[in-house]
């Protein structure tokens, strides 16, 4: 029995039986050789964790363009931020950590330059709309590894497919995965709200503070207990009524005081125009794109739009600016 084995045969040990188990995944779908160290959840996590679009996420915006700052989340830290959130739940739940934690590094690998602006502007002149979750599916079915992809377990796309609220995982783990999402951003986007001047914690509503508690890290101990609490021993992942209902309150204040908040928002406009003018750009010089890409189109025959909409989602916020400025901006020149 190697390693890998005896790691699936204390799973069945120790994990609750609503889990998922590695050893009974409906697999990949493409066969291939099992590791002899790791699990295929493990396997999947690490795949992900390599893979050059989570590496970009260091450099994409999570609510507020390019803050003044050092301490404003990227998107790379929202998604660190997930998957501690995450597994902490299904550590407490005994369910399984490395398919928590796979789902929840993977869940926002296909999102676009400036945050939700930058999704906003692609829904909108993308044939067909623009999804950041289903964006997320093709970076790992079609566009990592050089169009390979990265030939995930279906467990792991399906949570990353399923964990906006509108959807239901299959999974308890990728359920877990979905409410941390929600946690996450409620939480941090506070912090930096606050941190910006935007709001101030009074400003908070007491009916909410009530029940969720008077400070960032009570809410945030408060959400995760609720939810462990909650769910123990079932085959679900819920939350008490107070607290879900405090939540989605709390919640939709944070869109009407800071998501929507001019000051918050200020560049989004000019991010949003920024993203459509290389998009129209790229449609109307295809031989622009890089090799890689152009390749797709004659090799697959894939729609240009399609084509120049991974490319532009991939970007960095950095990498959008420079080629805006590249295509868009004359620059200096000189004869000597």
């Amino acid at each position: 029995m190697n390693t890998r084995q005896k790691l699936e045969t204390r799973e069945h040990e120790i994990l609750s039986p609503y889990a998922a188990f590695s050893d009974r995944s409906q697999g990949r779908d493409y066969e291939e050789e099992q590791c002899d160290i790791r699990p295929i959840y493990q396997r999947d996590r690490d795949r992900i964790l390599h893979s050059k679009a989570f590496r970009r996420l260091k450099h994409k915006t999570q609510v507020f363009l390019a803050p003044e700052g050092d301490h404003y989340r990227t998107r790379l830290t929202h998604t660190l931020e997930v998957s501690q959130i995450a597994r902490t739940i299904a550590k407490a739940l005994r369910l399984n950590e490395d398919l928590t934690e796979a789902i929840a590094l993977g869940h926002d690998l296909g999102h676009t330059p400036f945050g939700h602006a930058g999704e906003r502007a692609l829904n909108d002149i993308c044939p067909g709309g623009f999804k950041h979750y289903l964006q997320s599916i093709r970076v790992v079915e079609f566009l990592e590894n050089h169009g390979k992809g990265l030939n995930l377990s279906k467990e792991v796309r399906d949570g990353i497919r399923n964990h906006q609220m509108s959807t239901t995982p299959s999974t308890l783990e990728g359920r877990v995965v979905r409410l941390s999402d929600k946690i996450a951003y409620i939480h941090h986007d506070t912090d930096d709200a606050i941190r910006g001047g935007i709001i101030k914690e009074e400003d908070i509503p007491k009916e909410y503070k009530e029940i969720l508690g008077n400070s960032l890290v009570i809410r945030l101990n408060t959400l995760i207990h609720d939810i462990i609490n909650s769910s123990e021993g079932k085959n679900d992942i819920i939350m008490s009524p107070d607290i879900e209902k405090a939540m989605i309150r709390l919640r939709e204040y944070m869109f009407s005081s800071v998501y929507m908040n001019k000051k918050a928002k200020s560049q989004e406009e000019q991010a949003v125009r920024l993203l459509k003018q290389l998009f129209e750009y790229y449609q109307e010089n295809l031989d622009q794109l890089p090799r890689e890409y152009y390749i797709r189109m004659e090799q697959l025959s894939e729609p240009p739009y399609q084509v120049v909409c991974d490319y532009i989602a991939g970007m960095t916020d950095r990498y959008v600016v420079a080629k805006f400025k590249e295509i868009m901006i004359p620059s200096a020149w000189s004869v000597y």
